[in-house]
C-alpha cells in the first residue's frame, strides 16, 4: 500500500514539475511575427488606396471643369441665376435645376428625419423583443428597392392619392391664405416638387433609419440604466444621454440621407414632371432637378454649348454636394466645441 502511494506521489511531483516549466519556458511560435517591413508594405497600401480615392475625386473634377468650360465661359456664375434652359436658341441657365433639386432634398429631410429618428428609438427602447428583428430587417429592406420602382409607383399609384386626399384639399383650406395660398397653388395632378420630396422621404428613411439604429445601440447601457435608476423617463434618456454621446453617427446619418437624395435621378424624373421653367414657388408646380435633367436631355445633347451646359449642372451638383459635407462637418466641429466650454 505504501509503495502505491509513493508511486503516485513521484507521478505526481513529475506531473508539478513539467507544468512548472512549461509554464516558465518561453511560449512555442507556431507562426513567425512579420516584421517592420510587412508593416511598413502595409502602411504604404494603405497610404496608396487613400491618396487614390483623392486622385479619383481631383479626377473627376478636372474633367467636369474641362467638359463644362465652354458653358463657364460664356455664362460665368451667371449661369446659376438664370431660369432660361432653351437648347433651340442655345440659352442655359441652371436656376430651375437648382432650385428643384435644393426644394425636394429640403423636403425629404423634413419629413424622414423626425419618421427615422422615431423608428430607430422604436427600436432601441421601447420595441419589444419579438418584433425588433422582423422589423429592423423589414426597414432595411426598403434600402434594397431600385429607384425606378419607387418612381413607377410614385407615378402610377402615388399621385392620383396625394392629388386626391392631399393637394385639392390643402388648396380648398388654404387657397385665399396670402403666403400658404402661393406654396399650395397650381394644379393639383399629383406630381411636381411636392411628390418628389415626398418619395426621396420614402427612400431615404431606411438609411437614416438604420444609421441612427445602430449609433443608438451603441451608447453603453450602464448610462442609460444610470439614468433610469435615477427616475428619468424615455424621452430624457434619449435626449439627455443617448443623443450627445451618439450626435456624431446620427449626424452622418443624416447626411447620409441628404447625399442619397440630393444625386437620386430615375424616382425624381418620375414624379417630378420635368418642367423647365419657374412660375411660381408653388409646392404643386411641376419642376425640374439636376440630375432628372441629365438623365432626360444627355443622351441627346450634341457636342457643344447644349452638352457643356449639362456637365456644368454636373459641377453644380459636385459642389453642392461638398457644401453640405463642409457643413456637416462644422457643425459636428461646433458641437464639440460647445461641449468644451461647457465642461
Amino acid at each position: 500500500m505504501s509503495s502505491t502511494l509513493s508511486a503516485d506521489q513521484v507521478s505526481l511531483d513529475r506531473s508539478v514539475e513539467s507544468a512548472g516549466r512549461a509554464m516558465t519556458s518561453p511560449p512555442s511560435q507556431k507562426k513567425a511575427r512579420s516584421g517592420p517591413m510587412a508593416d511598413r508594405i502595409f502602411g504604404w497600401m494603405a497610404k496608396a488606396a487613400a491618396l487614390f480615392t483623392l486622385a479619383m475625386l481631383i479626377a473627376i473634377l478636372i474633367s467636369l471643369t474641362i467638359s463644362a468650360w465652354p458653358a463657364i465661359s460664356k455664362y460665368g456664375l451667371g449661369f446659376l441665376t438664370s431660369t432660361t434652359w432653351d437648347p433651340v436658341k442655345e440659352e442655359f441657365g441652371g436656376l430651375v435645376m437648382i432650385y428643384g433639386t435644393l426644394v425636394t432634398s429640403f423636403i425629404a429631410l423634413l419629413i424622414a428625419v423626425p419618421v427615422s429618428f422615431g423608428i430607430a428609438l422604436f427600436l432601441t427602447e421601447l420595441s419589444p423583443t419579438w418584433l425588433k428583428r422582423p422589423l429592423g430587417t423589414a426597414i432595411e429592406l426598403l434600402a434594397a428597392v431600385p429607384s425606378i420602382v419607387y418612381g413607377m409607383w410614385g407615378l402610377l399609384v402615388f399621385s392620383p392619392v396625394l392629388s386626391t386626399w392631399v393637394q385639392q384639399p390643402l388648396q380648398k383650406a388654404f387657397g385665399d391664405v396670402p403666403v400658404l395660398g402661393a406654396l399650395f397653388s397650381g394644379p393639383p395632378v399629383g406630381i411636381g416638387i411636392l411628390s418628389a420630396g415626398i418619395i426621396l422621404a420614402i427612400m431615404i428613411i431606411p438609411f437614416i433609419a438604420a444609421v441612427m439604429r445602430d449609433v443608438f445601440e451603441v451608447t453603453p447601457p450602464m448610462l442609460k440604466e444610470s439614468a433610469y435608476a435615477l427616475g428619468a423617463t424615455t424621452w430624457e434618456v434619449v435626449s439627455q444621454v443617448v443623443l450627445p454621446y451618439t450626435k456624431a453617427g446620427v449626424v452622418g446619418g443624416i447626411m447620409l440621407g441628404l447625399g442619397r437624395a440630393i444625386g437620386e435621378t430615375m424616382a425624381v424624373t418620375f414624379v417630378i414632371g420635368n418642367f423647365n421653367q419657374l412660375d411660381s414657388l408653388s409646392l404643386f408646380q411641376a419642376a425640374n432637378s439636376i440630375t432628372s435633367a441629365l438623365a432626360n436631355e444627355f443622351a441627346e445633347a450634341g457636342e457643344g454649348l447644349h452638352q457643356a451646359a449639362l456637365m456644368y449642372l454636373g459641377l453644380t451638383l459636385f459642389f453642392i454636394t461638398f457644401v453640405v459635407l463642409s457643413l456637416s462637418k462644422i457643425l459636428l466641429a461646433q458641437l464639440k466645441k460647445s461641449e468644451g466650454a461647457k465642461s
